[in-house]
């Protein structure tokens, strides 16, 4: 591979650690013998589109450092959909700055653009390698044991469950059920993290609703009428993609992003939660509350996992490396190896773009319980280590006093 600029950008929703692999590929590139000047995209691809560019070799060492630990994109992240006559412009301005290496940082739709925009200048005689650095909280691309910022997004999701399971148990004489809602359109791995809240059956949650089983709302009525009965209250987590039978959302409406896909409760529109609610309601006339927080589980850095930071890092070490090697087409993959048991460890490795681009991985059978409204144990086993220890709070021995 010869000599020239890298380029990185950042794409789609934001973790709490994509900053980290932002640094790890500017702070390695600025070291390599291969690489020049190093670009940032202003709002992902657009800032090619549109001729703005920052120059992040110019950015003081300490900026560098502390974005390890920034929430958000840094960098400015967009949406927009590549288009067949969005190529040649782009290449253009790849050619004008002399970019031989091209990063992004995102999920299975920015592994798209890559391998798109790799291929065309390939076929326009130019040479330029494009490495993609996985990022995602929903946790859906193939080829990987976990992305970077899963851990962390998960992390929120279980001290928040932990955390308002107590509250809803306590306030169980005002509001007799709880339903939280998580991001994930197509795939479960964010509602399944809430599981680590719970260490007696009492705990919350007691319901978790998955994209992969269809909404059965008989089954989930009497779900909701057992727990009730004997915890006193119900703690409900669904993902805001779960379904019908039909395949039609439980949200009442929905919208679709340039990528086609499905926006669940956009717009204003009526999210899972609140149909939940509702028929919660009607059935049982009940009292309750449901909480959507968006897209807090994607920048909430004082939640974040040590061991998830660490990792979005080296994966943005670890595409610098790849491309000077010649390395091209291949997204950065983090592949355990450590068994069920032993302490976490964990490599990385490859995986080609066209395999990633618009696919999604949902949570395998083996991690999903019988009844399809919980977890196994298989899937605490891969999590746990993960998100690391939760804290432990205090119980009272509820025993009436006898005058």
């Amino acid at each position: 591979m010869s000599e020239g600029n890298a380029i990185v950008g950042q794409s789609g929703g934001p973790t709490s650690v994509i900053n980290a692999s932002l640094a790890g590929v500017v702070e390695t590139s600025v070291k390599s013998k291969k690489i020049g000047r190093v670009f940032g995209m202003r709002f992902g691809i657009e800032g090619v589109l549109n001729n703005y560019l920052l120059d992040l070799g110019a950015e003081e060492k300490d900026t560098l450092r502390g974005l390890r630990t920034t929430p958000s994109s840094a960098l400015g992240s967009s949406r927009l959909k590549l288009q067949e006559e969005h190529l040649g412009t782009i290449l253009k301005r790849l050619k004008a700055y002399d970019v031989r290496y091209l990063f992004m940082i995102g999920g299975n739709d920015t592994m798209d653009t890559i391998h798109r925009i790799v291929e065309y200048a390939g076929q326009h005689g130019y040479e330029l390698n494009g490495i993609g650095i996985s990022k995602t909280v929903d946790n859906d691309l193939f080829g990987v044991d976990h992305t970077p910022g899963y851990p962390s997004a998960a992390r929120y999701v279980a001290l928040s469950i932990l955390q308002g399971g107590l509250l809803a148990r306590d306030m169980q004489k005002v509001d007799q059920f709880t339903i939280f809602q998580t991001v994930g359109r197509s795939a479960g791995w964010l509602p399944a993290a809430a599981a680590c809240a719970k260490r007696s059956p009492a705990d919350a949650p007691h319901i978790i609703l998955f994209p992969e089983r269809p909404f059965d709302r008989q089954a989930f009525f009497d779900a909701v009428a057992k727990s009730h009965q004997r915890y006193g209250f119900v703690s409900i987590v669904c993902g805001e993609g779960i379904t019908n039978a039909d395949g039609t959302p439980v949200s009442a409406s929905e919208t679709r992003d340039k990528f086609d896909n499905v926006e669940f409760g956009a717009m204003g529109g009526t999210s899972a939660a609140m149909i939940l609610h509702r028929l919660i309601s009607d059935r049982f006339g009940w009292r309750g509350e449901f909480q959507v927080t968006e897209s807090l589980q994607m920048c909430a850095a004082d939640r974040a996992v040590k061991l998830d930071i660490d990792e979005a890092y080296g994966c943005g070490r670890q595409a610098v490396r790849l491309a000077e090697k010649g390395e091209n087409g291949v997204m950065v993959t983090i592949e355990r190896v450590s068994k069920p048991g032993e302490p976490y460890r964990s490599t990385f490795g490859t995986i080609p773009l066209k395999d990633v681009a618009n696919f999604e991985r949902p949570m395998p059978d083996r991690f999903i319980s019988r009844d399809g409204m919980f977890v196994t144990k298989a899937f605490l086993d891969y999590v746990e280590p993960l998100i690391g220890e939760l804290p432990t709070y205090s119980h009272l021995t509820i025993r009436r006093a006898k005058p």
